[in-house]
């Protein structure tokens, strides 16, 4: 019996996920193999209509690696390997490599392919473009959100032409021959779309080998022995040292504040630099840290405000670290505002747990209601995990919910200034939706300003 049958025979995922006392990326990777690990099946003999000869006759790794071919068809020079046993042949482009192995997801966004490969929160994931027409405007130094590229790779359905745009200084394909990276087009991109959006993530390997050569079983074996994004910390991978960011966006519908500006501390766990313009815009002093930085280090800067940038990674591996230092500045009574892996450190450290989706949220056209003014915003997004609500103490509540599959996309505390959103506000998808919530921490920075100031008098 094919595994998707054993699942639907058990009632569900979920279903099959509690009777056999895993999660749901257990299950998850079940259907990227193709198989049930035996111990599980005592647990599942127990489902009527599951019987021993279904889980011995289920499509077991070797039977799928019947499907993996070596042989690479006439005119491709890369391929795409994922675990379940699929092989995508395409043509490569940017810098060669035998091969890049991560967490392969799917991006709807229409424009910002730049920014998207440069955010650090896609650091350990290979993006799938589900709009076709990548690379048409080139690329430049301003639409970069950190100085290298974090993404793993990009899966296109076209092939790259050359760039149509006054702004472009460079191709895509020299663009990532600068940074290292690899690109597959010719690939049927709305096929891989749809199956991780049913199936889940996939762990990918892409290819494209100097010398040619591509060995589909080898990249399969490591395709498939890859531990995935759960349990793994990138913040310190892709973090910078301490700097000052004095630079705002560049056009806003609202001037950059120049009076009364505020101290603020932002933690970089894989910052987007338009976050940090934003925050210069809505009238902060930027002195931004790395992510190990310490408590101690924190307050020694005196903030007024301290922010939580979004990063890559599982918020639980990174959490070690970032927690502790985030519960001392809440303790301090320091106000703090968070987006994406800042947004879940955030909920960890004021008493919640996060767990990772079955799939994630990536593009720019997510729809989030405000519970408090109802008011629905279209949102950038990208992540993979999410704060559990029911995990969240009394004293902090809900702000924020995705309309696309109801998980959280907003916190506040009750009791402390701190309050955080998944989403990414400074990518402007509305365009200016979002901004408020910049807007937002810089009037409780004032409001504390203030009430010192008469408190003194």
């Amino acid at each position: 019996m094919d595994i998707d049958r054993i699942i639907e025979k058990a009632g569900g995922a979920d279903e099959i996920a509690a009777l056999a006392g895993v999660g749901l990326e257990a299950v998850r990777k079940w259907r990227q193999s193709r198989t049930v690990p035996t111990k599980h099946w005592p647990a599942l003999l127990r489902v009527p209509g599951i019987e021993l000869q279904d889980l011995t006759s289920a499509e077991t790794p070797q039977e799928r690696e019947t499907d993996v071919s070596n042989s690479c068809p006439a005119g491709a020079n890369a391929a795409l390997v994922l675990a379940d046993g699929t092989v995508l042949w395409g043509r490569g482009f940017g810098a060669h490599t035998d091969g890049a192995v991560g967490e392969l997801c799917f991006s709807t966004g229409m424009t910002g392919y730049q920014e998207t490969l440069t955010d650090p929160s896609f650091a350990g994931q290979i993006v799938t473009f589900t709009f076709p027409h990548i690379g048409n405007v080139g690329t430049n130094t301003d639409d970069n959100e950190a100085p290298k590229m974090a993404a793993l790779g990009a899966v296109v359905k076209e092939n790259v032409t050359a760039p149509a745009s006054w702004r472009s200084m460079e191709s895509l394909d020299g663009w990532l021959k600068q940074h290292g990276r690899a690109g597959i087009s010719g690939v049927d991109t709305r096929a891989v779309t749809r199956s991780l959006r049913d199936n889940g993530p996939q762990t990918a390997v892409l290819t494209f080998p100097a010398n040619g050569r591509i060995d589909t079983d080898s990249l399969l074996n490591r395709a498939r022995q890859w531990p995935g994004l759960e349990g793994m910390d990138l913040a310190k991978e892709v973090t910078q040292p301490k700097r000052v960011w004095t630079e705002g966006v560049w056009e806003s519908t609202r001037p950059t504040r120049t009076e009364n500006r505020r101290r603020v501390v932002a933690m970089d766990y894989g910052a987007k630099d338009n976050i940090l313009r934003c925050l210069v815009t809505a009238g902060c002093d930027v002195t931004v840290l790395p992510a190990t930085a310490t408590a101690e280090e924190i307050l020694e800067l005196k903030p007024e405000g301290v922010f939580l940038s979004n990063g890559p990674g599982d918020p639980a591996a990174t959490g070690t670290y970032a927690v502790p230092a985030i519960k001392s500045v809440l303790d301090a009574n320091v106000p703090v505002f968070g987006i994406c892996l800042g947004h879940q450190l955030l909920a960890q450290a004021l008493g919640g747990k996060t767990y990772k989706l079955d799939r994630g949220h990536r593009g720019a056209n997510q729809p989030v209601k405000d519970i408090e003014s109802g008011r629905v915003e279209i949102t950038s997004q990208n992540h993979g995990f999410a704060v559990d609500e029911k995990s969240l103490p009394a004293d902090v509540k809900v702000t924020h919910v995705s309309l696309f599959d109801g998980s959280n996309e907003g916190i506040a505390s009750t009791t402390k200034d701190a309050f955080s959103v998944q989403y990414h506000p400074e990518a402007s998808p509305g365009p200016s939706d979002s901004f408020y919530l910049f807007e937002r921490f810089v009037a409780v920075m004032d409001r504390r300003a203030a009430n010192s100031t008469n408190a003194g008098a």
